[in-house]
C-alpha cells in the first residue's frame, strides 16, 4: 500500500514540476538566498503577489507553501496540487496532518506539514540529476529549537561530501550514518550495491522513503552503530558524514542524533578512521568529513597520523589525503553549533550552553578545532613488476596532510573527479622511475592558467604563478626553468627532451637541471596541473 502511495506522490510531484528551478521561478533568487538564512518573508510575499495575479495558487506554489515553507494549506488546495495521491494519501504517508480534534487546523480545514519535502538538483561525474528529499521539519517551520532525534535534510555538509565523492564505478559502497540517505543515493549512481547504516530507526525510515520516492533500488538499509551492522564485510568505497560535532557530555546539553556521536571530543572521527581499514577492500577508498582537536600547542595532524598508523585490525597504515579547510577557536565553534540547534543568541539558555562548551574545551585542553575532508585508502599489495624503484625522494605511500584555508576551486560536477585523477596520477608517478618519467610526454590540464607580473619597462617577469581553475584552486610559484618546461608540455616532446633543450638554452648542467625539475613535475602531476596522455585504445 505504501509503495503504491509513493508511486502516486512521485507522479504528482513530477506533474506539478516541483523542482529547484520552478521554486526559484516562483519567488526569485533573492528569496532563495533569504530562505538559506532561515527567512521566509520574501518568499511568502512573492507567493502572495502571484496568487493575487492568478487568483489562485499554482500546484507548485501550494507544495512549496506547505512542504518548504512549513505552513498550513487548505485541504482543497493540496488535493488540487496532488490530484492522484490526494490529501488523504499525503496523510497516510505521514506528510501532513489535520491536527487533533478541536485544533484550529482541524476546524478550519487546513492541513499542516509533518515533514519537509523539497526538490534537490545536482551535477556530478555522471551528469545532471534531480531528486525530492524528505526530512524532518526545520526550526523555521517548527518555530522552536530542533528535537534531539531530528533527521536533517540536505545541509551544507551534505553538499560538501556529495561534491567530494569519487564517482569511479565500484561493486560495493557503504554509507556510514546515512541520515536522510542523500550520500547513499549519490553512491548508488556509481556502486552496484550500497549498504546504508544509522543508529536512528527514524532516519532509516526516511532514507528508505527517499530512495523509493526517487526510484533508487540498489540500497540496503541497516540499523546499528558505526561498523556494527557490517561486521566482517568489506567495501570498495566507504562514505560517511559522521556525527562529528564536539559536544559537551554534560547534563542539560542537547545531543542531536544527526550531528553528535555520543563520544567525548573527536573520538567518533577517530573510531571511523581507525575502523575503516577493516572494512575496505584492497585499494578501497573511504571519504568522510570530520572535526579534530588541537590540544594546547600540539599540532592536530600529529594526532591524525596516529589514527592512520594504528588501524583497529592491525593492518598496514592507511594511505591518506586529509585537507583542513578551517580551524576555529573554541568560542567560534561553540557559537556555531549552539545556533545550529536553534537556540537564539539573546537568551539565557544560549549563555548556559555557551558556558558548558567552554568549560568542556578548557577542561580537556582544547585550543582549536579543525574541520576538513578525509580521504583514506587501504594499501593493496604491490608486485615487484607493478612498482619499480625510482630515484625520487617521496615515499610510495600516499600521506598528504595539508591546510587549505583559502579559496576552493569551482567545479560544476564536484571535486570527486579531480580527486580520482590525482590519485591515479600519484600512483602512476610512484610506479615510474626518473628515467621513465623523462621519457613520458605530458600535457597541461585545461583549467590551468599562468599569471606574470612585470616591473614597468622590463622584459623579464618579476613573478610567475600557475593557477588551477578547478580542483582545490591551487597556485604555484614558478621559476624560469619550471615555467618553460610547463609551457612546452603539449603532449609532443618528452619531459627529458624539454629538460635537455632548456639546459642548452640556460647553459646549465642537464643532469642537475633534471634533478631539480623532476620532483616538481611529480608534484604538479599529483595536484592535477599536469596530466599524462590518455592510453591509446
Amino acid at each position: 500500500m505504501t509503495s503504491a502511495l509513493i508511486d502516486l506522490l512521485r507522479s504528482d510531484l513530477s506533474a506539478a514540476n516541483f523542482s529547484v528551478s520552478a521554486l526559484t521561478g516562483l519567488w526569485g533568487s533573492a528569496a532563495d538566498a533569504a530562505l538559506h538564512r532561515n527567512q521566509r518573508v520574501p518568499a511568502l510575499r512573492a507567493l502572495a503577489a502571484l496568487r493575487e495575479k492568478l487568483g489562485r495558487d499554482e500546484p507548485s506554489a501550494t507544495l512549496a507553501r506547505v512542504f518548504v515553507l512549513g505552513l498550513p494549506v487548505p485541504r482543497a488546495d493540496l488535493d488540487a496540487a496532488l490530484p492522484t495521491l490526494g490529501s488523504a494519501g499525503a496523510e497516510a504517508l505521514g506528510l501532513v496532518t489535520a491536527g487533533e480534534p478541536g485544533e484550529d487546523t482541524a476546524q478550519s480545514g487546513l492541513l499542516q506539514p509533518l515533514l519537509d519535502l523539497r526538490p534537490y538538483s545536482f551535477i556530478d561525474g555522471h551528469g545532471a540529476g534531480s531528486w525530492w528529499i524528505v526530512s524532518d521539519l526545520g526550526e523555521l517551520a517548527l518555530g522552536q529549537a530542533l528535537g534531539e532525534n531530528h533527521v536533517l535534510g540536505v545541509g551544507g555538509a551534505s553538499l560538501t561530501l556529495a561534491g567530494l565523492m569519487i564517482p569511479t564505478p565500484v561493486e560495493s559502497a557503504l554509507d556510514l550514518g546515512t541520515g536522510c540517505g542523500i550520500q547513499a543515493m549519490h553512491a548508488a549512481r556509481h556502486a552496484t550495491r550500497v549498504v546504508a547504516t544509522d543508529i536512528s530507526t527514524r532516519a532509516l525510515e526516511l532514507a528508505a522513503l527517499n530512495a523509493e520516492l526517487n526510484g533508487i533500488r540498489n540500497i540496503e538499509f541497516r540499523l546499528g552503530s558505526l561498523f556494527d551492522p557490517v561486521a566482517g564485510e568489506r567495501f570498495d568505497h566507504i562514505i560517511s558524514n559522521p556525527p562529528f560535532v564536539i559536544t559537551p557530555r554534560t547534563e542539560g546539553v542537547p545531543s542531536y542524533e544527526y550531528r553528535d556521536g555520543g563520544l567525548v571530543g573527536d573520538a567518533i572521527v577517530e573510531a571511523v578512521v581507525r575502523g575503516a581499514a577493516e572494512h575496505l577492500t584492497p585499494d578501497g577508498v573511504a571519504q568522510l568529513l570530520g572535526n579534530w582537536e588541537y590540544h594546547a600547542e600540539a599540532d592536530a595532524f600529529e594526532r591524525l597520523r596516529g589514527w592512520l598508523d594504528t588501524p583497529l585490525d592491525g593492518s598496514a597504515p592507511l594511505d591518506a589525503w586529509i585537507i583542513e579547510r578551517e580551524a576555529q577557536w573554541p568560542t567560534d565553534y561553540a557559537e556555531t553549533w549552539i545556533r545550529d540547534g536553534g537556540t537564539r543568541p539573546d537568551t539565557a539558555d544560549f549563555d548556559r550552553l555557551y558556558g558548558a562548551w567552554l568549560d568542556d574545551f578548557e577542561a580537556r585542553g582544547v585550543s582549536q578545532v579543525g574541520f576538513g575532508y578525509m580521504l583514506l585508502r587501504r594499501p593493496a599489495p604491490r608486485s615487484p613488476q607493478s612498482t619499480q624503484p625510482r630515484a625520487a625522494a617521496e615515499p610510495a605511500r600516499l600521506r598528504r596532510l595539508e591546510r587549505l584555508h583559502d579559496s576552493l576551486g569551482s567545479n560544476a560536477a564536484g571535486i570527486g573527479a579531480h580527486l580520482a585523477e590525482c590519485l591515479t596520477a600519484f600512483d602512476w608517478q610512484v610506479a615510474t622511475d626518473d628515467a621513465e618519467l623523462a621519457q613520458a610526454t605530458l600535457t597541461v590540464a585545461p583549467d590551468v592558467t599562468e599569471e606574470r607580473h612585470y616591473w614597468p619597462g622590463q622584459d623579464d617577469p618579476t613573478l610567475m604563478t600557475l593557477h588551477q581553475g578547478s580542483g582545490f584552486g591551487r597556485s604555484v610559484q614558478l621559476d624560469t626553468a619550471l615555467a618553460a618546461l610547463i609551457g612546452a608540455c603539449d603532449g609532443e616532446l618528452s619531459v627529458g627532451a624539454i629538460i635537455g633543450a632548456l639546459a642548452q638554452l640556460l647553459e646549465v648542467d642537464e643532469s642537475a637541471l633534471g634533478a631539480e625539475l623532476l620532483p616538481r613535475v611529480r608534484e604538479l602531476l599529483g595536484d592535477g596541473f599536469l596530466q599524462t596522455p590518455p592510453p591509446v585504445v
